[in-house]
């Protein structure tokens, strides 16, 4: 998986880099099927802001988050990723089931 991270008047850190490859990589533990993310961490005036897009097979997933702190924005973003992946991979894994068809006799 391709990760991207950018700081838009914020410096990203070695821990923070970390802290943000670590979340993802809880979220990618329900879904091993994303190609790419791009996270991008800003702040605007006392707020931090976390936005991550993942790009899986035929889907954009996108989630953000404001907070004071910066590491809660990403706890917040991360959490709001899980969900949103376990309700595609439950999407995926329906579809293909439902089209499976009965032999005709």
């Amino acid at each position: 998986m391709n990760l991207n991270i950018t700081g838009h008047h914020v410096e990203v850190t070695p821990a923070i880099r970390e802290y943000v490859k670590g979340k993802l990589e809880r979220v990618l533990r329900h879904f091993d099927q994303v190609t790419s993310s791009h996270v991008i961490l800003s702040v605007e005036k006392l707020q931090q802001k976390a936005e991550v897009t993942l790009h899986v097979k035929g889907k954009d997933i996108f989630a953000d988050a404001t907070d004071a702190d910066l590491y809660a924005a990403i706890d917040l973003v991360a959490d709001k990723l899980d969900r949103q992946v376990v309700k595609h991979k439950e999407k995926v894994s329906n579809h293909t089931h439902d089209n499976k068809r009965q032999p005709a006799e």
